[in-house]
């Protein structure tokens, strides 16, 4: 067993793990953050992307012992005291997500991908959750949630530089 130490959503945890546990399985079976899917088992589908001291991985790829010391972020911690995450909200209100399942993942790696482009095309969406596989959906609806997340963040972003 090795003893790591790691926040996730805000909560430290000191913790004795088997070196080949997988962050994903940590997660899930020791701090009991069950919104992070285990999918594949492969990294192919993505549903079991995190945030990883501020970069989005798929926490199926990553051994909890390399995360000793980091900052994880799930999609359970997105949400505050003053509702949901922009980004859930969005995925809500396009009708963004069906049986659920790739959702956490999804919205892990959109916002990831608003992280680095807060304006992105239609093409760039696309291609910026191309590592998060959905079955249900299409995707258009997807596409749509981001595009407004994306729009209520420069909304947001144009509010507070006109009160300043």
């Amino acid at each position: 067993m090795t003893k790591i130490n790691v926040t996730v959503d805000g909560v430290s945890y000191h913790d004795d793990v088997e070196p080949r546990t997988l962050l994903v399985h940590y997660l899930r079976e020791q701090v009991g953050k069950v919104g992070t899917v285990v999918g594949c088992d492969t990294s192919n589908c993505g549903a079991c992307t995190v945030d990883l001291d501020g970069l989005s991985v798929k926490s199926c790829t990553v051994l909890a012992v390399q995360a000793d010391g980091s900052e994880v972020t799930t999609v359970e911690g997105l949400a505050g005291t003053d509702g949901l995450d922009p980004m859930q909200q969005a995925f809500h209100d396009n009708h963004a997500l069906q049986c659920g399942f790739c959702t956490p993942g999804m919205i892990m790696a959109a916002r990831d991908l608003l992280r680095h482009n807060p304006h992105p095309s239609e093409e760039e969406i696309r291609e910026g959750i191309e590592g998060n596989l959905c079955r249900c959906t299409g995707y258009q609806n997807i596409v749509r949630a981001v595009q407004a997340a994306a729009g209520a963040a420069a909304g947001a972003a144009a509010g507070a530089g006109a009160a300043s």
